[in-house]
C-alpha cells in the first residue's frame, strides 16, 4: 500500500475514531492501536495534523496518538510490553524481550524535521499538545540525536511573525521544562551547557517584552485586546528563564544574568500588581497578570530552594518586600489570595532553611554566607517587627470571614472537611497557619508574651451577638492551639481548662457555636501536651454534650475528632473511660447516622475504630446498634471505595473487640471478606489490602470453622500468585485455617496448597520462603502423621537444600526444622521418603542420611531459637537406639550436640525450662488473649518440644542403645565421647 493510500485508510479510521457512536468508535481504536507498532504510522499521523484543512477534532486526535506513541515506541529499545514487578515477598524474574516495537531510526530522523518545520498551528489546544509533544521527543534525543532543535526554536523565537514567534515560545518552554527533570549527572551536564548558552538570550527576550507591555499599558490602556499577546510572551519567557536560571547553573551567584533576574523581580511585581488592580473588571487580562505575578515569585522561592547561597543577598529585599505588603498598608487593596500564600511560603522558607543557621557558638561557624545569611534574617527580625507580624497574623488573617460563617452555615460537612497534606502551598488559610507556627518556633521567647498578652484581652464573656469580638476570640484562641508544643511551659492549661475553658462550652447561643468549636479544637491540641490524666473524666463530661444531636454539626464532628485524640492518647486510662462508653458510643453512633458525606463518616468512622480498639472486650454489650447499621452503609457506599476501606478497618477492630461472638456477624462479614479478595472485583485495589487483615483478625478470633469460612480459602490461590504486599499476611491466614479446622481445611485445600506452595518455593526471596516453612511446621505439629505425606515436594526442596549447604543461616534452619519433625514424629516415613529421594539422587540411602547428618550438626548453630535447637536434639537423640553403620558411625557427634542444647534447656537444678502443662497458671494477659492464641498454647502444650524433658529423653535413649547394644558394644560407643563430654552428659542424666 503505497503512503497517499495508507494515508486515506489512516484518516478514514481517525474520524470514525472521533465518533459518539460506540459500534463505530470501538473498532476504529482496536485498529488504531494495531497500527501503533507499524512502520510509517507515525508519518501519516504528522501529514494529517499538520493539515490545517482537515476537522479539528481528527487532529487532535492524530496529535495525541503521536504523543502516546512517543511514550511507548520512540526509545530505541523499547519493548513490546510492560513487566511490572510485584512488591513485597516476591523474588524478581528475568524478563525475555522478545520483540522490539520502536520508531525505525530512519523514519524518526523523518518526523523530528516534520516536526520543526514550521511553528503555525492556528489552534491553540492542538498547538500545547505539538509542544508537549516535540518536548518529549527532546528528552530522549535532544542534543545528541536532535542538535538543530535549540538553534531553529531560537531563530524562530525572533521572527516578526506573531503566530510563528507564539508557538516557537510555547515549544520552547515545554522543551526547557521537560529536559530540566532530568537528573543523571551526564543529562544535567548537557542542561547547564544549554543554559550558559542560551540564558541571557531569553533573559533580555523577557526584559523586551515586559517592557514592551508596560509601554502599551502606559500608552493605551483602553485596548485591553492589544495587551494580551505581549502578556502572554512575557509568561512564556518567563518560565523559560526560570527552569533555566533554576536547573541550569551549579553556582547561579556567578551568573551576572540570574542575578540580574532576581533583582528585576521586586519592580516588577510592584508594577503589576497596581495594573491587576486597575484591569480587574477585564477577566482575561487579570487572570494573566496574576499569573505573572505568582510566576515571579516563583522565581524567588525556587532560587530560594536550588540555590540557597546565592539568595543570601537577596534574603534583606525580599523580606522588607513580603512583609511591607503583607502585613502593612502597602498591601491594601492589592493583594490576592496566591499572593499573599506566595509571600507567606517565601518568608517561611528563610526562615526555615538550614544553610542559614549557625552553629550554637556562631564562631565556630566555618561558612561566611551562613553568617550573612543570620544576620541579614536577625537585623530584619527585630522585636518590634516580630509583634507587629504576630499580631496582624492574628487579628487580621487567623479570624473567620463572613465567606467562612456563610460556608459553615450552608454545608458543614463540606466546610470541616481537612485539608491536609501541602494545601499551605495554595491555600491561604492552612499557609497562614503553618507560616504562624514556623514563626513561633523560630522566635518563641519573643511571641510568647505578645501571644499571652492577646490571651488576656480576649479572657472573660463575650456577648454573642459581638461577632467581632467571637470573631477575636476564636482567633486567638486558633494561635494557643497551633502554638501549644512551644507553650508547654508557659501555660498552666489544667487550671486555664477548669476556670475559662469550661465555662466557653456551656454558653448555647446558636452564635456562640464558634467558640464552643474553637474551644473544643483547642483541647484535642492540648490533650497530648498538658491536659492532667485527673482531669480526662471532667474532659469527657465537657466532650459528650458536644456530641448530642441538638449541637451545631460543624462542633458535633469536632467534638468526635476532640475524642478520638483523647481515646488515642499514650495517657488514655481505659477504666477512667468505661463510665462513658455506653453514651459516647450510642452519641458517635448517631452522628455517623446524621451525616452524609462519605469524608465525614470515614472520620466518625475512625473515630468509632478508635474507641472499639482502645477499650477491647468491654465494647461487647454496645455494638449491636452499630452492627445492624454497618451492612446498609456497605451497600450505599458501593462508589465510595475509601469509604468502604474505612468500614472494613472498622469490622477489623469490631471482631477483635467482640471475639468469639464474631462467628454472629458471619452473614455480613464473610460477604464483605469474600468481595474484598476477590482479585476480579475492580475495588480489590482498594479494599484487598484491609480486606485479608479482616479475614485474618475473623479466623484468629472464631471458635470453629464453617463450610462459609473454608468456602473463603477459593480466593486465596489468586492472592498469593499476585505476589503482592499482603503476602504475608496471606500466609498468616493459611496459618490460622490450619490451627481453627485443621481436618476440614486440609481435606479440602491440601492438593490446591501444596501446588500452590511448591511452586512459590522457587519464585520467593528468603523471608518468603521461611513463611512458608512456618505454615508447613504448623501443618505438621497438628498432624504428624499425615501432613508430611501432603507435601512431598516441600520435603523434597528442604532436602535438597540442607544438601546442598543451603548459605542463609535461616532458610536452614527451618529446612531442618522440617526435617526434624518429620523424623522425630514419623519415624517410619522418614526412611522411606530418604529411601526414595536417594533413588532420584542415584545414591545409597545410608549415604544420604550420613550427608545429612553431617551437615546437620555442622550447621546447628544456624538454628537459634530454643525451641527449634531442643527440637534438633530430640531428632538426633532419637536415632541413637538405631544398629545403622550410618549413624552408630556418629553416635559421638549426637551426643555432643546433645549435651550442647541440653546446656541451653535446662536450668541449674536440671529442669527443662520449655516444659509446658495443663497445670501450669495462665499467662497474664490470658483475658485479652484471641481464640487462635489459646489454640496455639493447646497445640504447644502437646507438642514434644514442651512436653517431653529433653534430658528424660535422651536419657531413655541412651539406655535403650545401652540394651540394643549390649553393655560392652554400649561402652565402645560411650569410649569415643570426649571425657569432658562425658562428665557433663552424667551431671545431666544421673
Amino acid at each position: 500500500m503505497d503512503f497517499a493510500t495508507a494515508s486515506s485508510v489512516v484518516l478514514e479510521t481517525l474520524t470514525k475514531a472521533t465518533s459518539q457512536d460506540q459500534t463505530i468508535l470501538k473498532p476504529a481504536e482496536q485498529q488504531l492501536k494495531q497500527w501503533e507498532t507499524q512502520p510509517g504510522f507515525y508519518s501519516i499521523l504528522v501529514t494529517i495534523f499538520s493539515n490545517h484543512a482537515i476537522s479539528l477534532n481528527v487532529r487532535w486526535l492524530a496529535v495525541l496518538y503521536f504523543k502516546n506513541g512517543v511514550d511507548r515506541y520512540w526509545r530505541r529499545t523499547a519493548p513490546n510490553m510492560m513487566i511490572k514487578e510485584s512488591p513485597g515477598l516476591v523474588r524478581r524474574r528475568a524478563v525475555t524481550i522478545s520483540e522490539i516495537y520502536a520508531i525505525p531510526e530512519e523514519e524518526k530522523n523523518q518526523l523530528r524535521k516534520q516536526l520543526i518545520a514550521n511553528f503555525n498551528e492556528p489552534v491553540n489546544q492542538v498547538a500545547t499538545q505539538l509542544s508537549v509533544l516535540i518536548a518529549k521527543v527532546a528528552r530522549v534525543d535532544c542534543p545528541r540525536a536532535w542538535p538543530e532543535l535549540i538553534p531553529t526554536l531560537l531563530e524562530a523565537v525572533k521572527s516578526p511573525e506573531v503566530l510563528l514567534q507564539q508557538r516557537a515560545l510555547l515549544t520552547l518552554h515545554h522543551v526547557t521544562k521537560t529536559l530540566a527533570t532530568k537528573r543523571l549527572a551526564g543529562d544535567r551536564k548537557i542542561f547547564q551547557e544549554l543554559a550558559g548558552n542560551v540564558f541571557s538570550f531569553v533573559y533580555n527576550l523577557w526584559n523586551s517584552h515586559t517592557e514592551t507591555f508596560l509601554q502599551l499599558v502606559a500608552t493605551s490602556p483602553g485596548n485591553t485586546d492589544q495587551l494580551l499577546l505581549p502578556l502572554e510572551r512575557c509568561l512564556l519567557t518567563l518560565k523559560v528563564c526560570r527552569k533555566l536560571a533554576v536547573h541550569g547553573f551549579k553556582a547561579a551567584e556567578t551568573m551576572p544574568d540570574v542575578m540580574a533576574l532576581l533583582n528585576a523581580t521586586y519592580p516588577r511585581i510592584k508594577s503589576l500588581l497596581p495594573l491587576r488592580k486597575d484591569f480587574s473588571t477585564h477577566a482575561q487580562l487579570k487572570e494573566k497578570l496574576e499569573k505573572l505575578i505568582i510566576l515571579l515569585t516563583k522565581v524567588l522561592l525556587d532560587m530560594q530552594e536550588y540555590h540557597a547561597v546565592a539568595f543570601v543577598p537577596f534574603i534583606q529585599p525580599t523580606l522588607e518586600f513580603t512583609v511591607s505588603y503583607v502585613f502593612t498598608e502597602t498591601g491594601e487593596g492589592l493583594l490576592f489570595e496566591r499572593f499573599t500564600v506566595q509571600c507567606l511560603n517565601l518568608v517561611k522558607a528563610i526562615i526555615k532553611c538550614d544553610k542559614y543557621r549557625p552553629a550554637k557558638e556562631i564562631s565556630e561557624t566555618k561558612e561566611p554566607a551562613t553568617i550573612e545569611a543570620y544576620k541579614a534574617k536577625m537585623s530584619f527580625f527585630t522585636c518590634a517587627t516580630l509583634t507587629e507580624i504576630c499580631t496582624r497574623l492574628i487579628l487580621q488573617y487567623f479570624p473567620l470571614t463572613e465567606e467562612d460563617l456563610q460556608a459553615w452555615d450552608a454545608d458543614a460537612e463540606d466546610y470541616i472537611t481537612d485539608e491536609g497534606g501541602e494545601s499551605w502551598k495554595f491555600t491561604q488559610r492552612p499557609c497562614v497557619e503553618v507560616f504562624f507556627m514556623t514563626l513561633f518556633h523560630e522566635f518563641c521567647e519573643t511571641l510568647t508574651p505578645c501571644l499571652l498578652q492577646m490571651v488576656q484581652t480576649v479572657q472573660g464573656p463575650v456577648n454573642p451577638d459581638d461577632v467581632r469580638a467571637l470573631l477575636q476570640k476564636d482567633a486567638v484562641y486558633n494561635a494557643l492551639g497551633l502554638a501549644s508544643y512551644e507553650l508547654y511551659d508557659v501555660v498552666d492549661f489544667d487550671q486555664w481548662f477548669q476556670n475559662q475553658l469550661l465555662g466557653e462550652l456551656q454558653c448555647k447561643h446558636p452564635r456562640y457555636k464558634i467558640i464552643r468549636r474553637r474551644v473544643t479544637w483547642l483541647i484535642g491540641q492540648w490533650i497530648g501536651v498538658k491536659l492532667s490524666v485527673d482531669l480526662r473524666p471532667m474532659m469527657y463530661d465537657a466532650l459528650l454534650p458536644l456530641l448530642g444531636t441538638e449541637e451545631d454539626l460543624v462542633v458535633r464532628i469536632t467534638a468526635a475528632n476532640t475524642l478520638r485524640i483523647a481515646v488515642d492518647d499514650f495517657e488514655f486510662k481505659s477504666e477512667q473511660f468505661l463510665p462513658y462508653l455506653e453514651r459516647s458510643f450510642s452519641l458517635l453512633f448517631h452522628l455517623l447516622q446524621q451525616v452524609s458525606e462519605c469524608d465525614t463518616k470515614m472520620q466518625v468512622l475512625h473515630v468509632l475504630s478508635f474507641v472499639i480498639e482502645r477499650v477491647g472486650p468491654e465494647i461487647r454489650p454496645y455494638v449491636s446498634s452499630l452492627v445492624q447499621y454497618l451492612p446498609m452503609l456497605w451497600e450505599e457506599s458501593a462508589e465510595h471505595n475509601m469509604l468502604r476501606c474505612a468500614i472494613i478497618t472498622t469490622l477489623i477492630h469490631l471482631v477483635q473487640g467482640v471475639g468469639p461472638l464474631c462467628m454472629n456477624l458471619f452473614p455480613f462479614l464473610l460477604p464483605v471478606i469474600q468481595f474484598s479478595t476477590d482479585v476480579t472485583q475492580p475495588p480489590h485495589v482498594y479494599l484487598m489490602e484491609d480486606g485479608v487483615d479482616l479475614w485474618h483478625m475473623t479466623l484468629q478470633s472464631s471458635t470453629s470453622v464453617t463450610p462459609e469460612l473454608l468456602q473463603l480459602f477459593n480466593n486465596m490461590p489468586a492472592l498469593l500468585e499476585l505476589g503482592s504486599e499482603t503476602l504475608r499476611v496471606c500466609f498468616s491466614i493459611v496459618d490460622s485455617y490450619v490451627l481453627l479446622g485443621p481436618g476440614e481445611f486440609l481435606q479440602m485445600y491440601s492438593g490446591m496448597l501444596h501446588a500452590l506452595l511448591s511452586d512459590m518455593m522457587t519464585d520467593l526471596r528468603p523471608e518468603g520462603v521461611t513463611h512458608i516453612c512456618r505454615v508447613i511446621e504448623n501443618m505438621f505439629r497438628v498432624f504428624p502423621v499425615e501432613a508430611p505425606q501432603l507435601f512431598p515436594d516441600i520435603l523434597s526442596h528442604c532436602f535438597k537444600a540442607v544438601l546442598d549447604k543451603e548459605e542463609l543461616p535461616q532458610l536452614m534452619s527451618m529446612y531442618l526444622v522440617l526435617i526434624a519433625r518429620v523424623m522425630l514424629q514419623n519415624n517410619a516415613f522418614f526412611f522411606t521418603f530418604l529411601s526414595s529421594l536417594a533413588s532420584k539422587l542415584g545414591q545409597q540411602p545410608g549415604e544420604v542420611l550420613g550427608t545429612l547428618l553431617d551437615i546437620w550438626m555442622e550447621r546447628l548453630d544456624c538454628i537459634s531459637q530454643p525451641e527449634r535447637r531442643k527440637l534438633s536434639a530430640l531428632a538426633l537423640a532419637s536415632l541413637l537406639v538405631s544398629t545403622e553403620k550410618v549413624i552408630v558411625e556418629r553416635f559421638c557427634a549426637i551426643v555432643n550436640c546433645c549435651v550442647e542444647i541440653l546446656h541451653d534447656c535446662c536450668r541449674e537444678d536440671f529442669t527443662d525450662i520449655l516444659l509446658m502443662t495443663e497445670n501450669d497458671p495462665p499467662p497474664e494477659e490470658e483475658m485479652e488473649m484471641m481464640e487462635e492464641d489459646r489454640r496455639r498454647r493447646q497445640l504447644s502444650i502437646k507438642d514434644p518440644v514442651h512436653s517431653v524433658s529433653l534430658r528424660d529423653f535422651v536419657q531413655a535413649k541412651l539406655h535403650e542403645c545401652q540394651q540394643t547394644h549390649g553393655q560392652d558394644g554400649f561402652q565402645t560407643l560411650m569410649d569415643t565421647v570426649d571425657i569432658e563430654i562425658k562428665e557433663q552428659l552424667q551431671r545431666f542424666i544421673k
